[in-house]
C-alpha cells in the first residue's frame, strides 16, 4: 500500500497558540484531539518510514508509522518540531526502535 506522506504537511503544520493557557486546559485541549484523531480507529497497516519517505523528512533514525482505517497516517517523530524519527514504547517494557 502506497502512502501519501508530504513534508510540507509535517513541516508546517500550524498549532493552535497554547501559551496563555493553563497546563490543565493545554491538557484537555491536545487529549480532545488525540481521542478525535485516535480513539475507536483500528490499525490497518504498520511498517517502518521507506528511503525515500526518509529522504523527503530529512531523517536520519528511521521510525515506525502506521496508517488507521480512516486513511489517517501516524508517524513516530523524536519531538513535536518533526527533527527526526522517534521510538513507540509499549507496554511495560516493550520498545520499537528507529532503525
Amino acid at each position: 500500500m502506497e502512502w501519501n506522506i508530504s513534508y510540507t504537511f509535517v513541516k508546517n503544520k500550524k498549532t493552535k497558540d497554547m501559551s496563555n493557557l493553563k497546563e490543565q486546559e493545554v491538557n484537555s485541549h491536545w487529549t480532545k484531539v488525540a481521542k478525535r484523531v485516535l480513539e475507536g480507529k483500528t490499525i490497518i497497516e504498520v511498517r517502518y518510514l521507506n528511503d525515500e519517505e526518509m529522504e523527503m523528512m530529512g531523517w536520519y533514525k528511521r521510525p515506525v508509522c502506521f496508517q488507521l482505517n480512516d486513511g489517517t497516517n501516524c508517524i513516530l517523530s523524536m519531538d513535536d518540531e518533526g527533527n527526526d524519527g522517534g521510538v513507540l514504547f509499549y507496554g511495560s517494557d516493550g520498545i520499537l526502535p528507529t532503525l
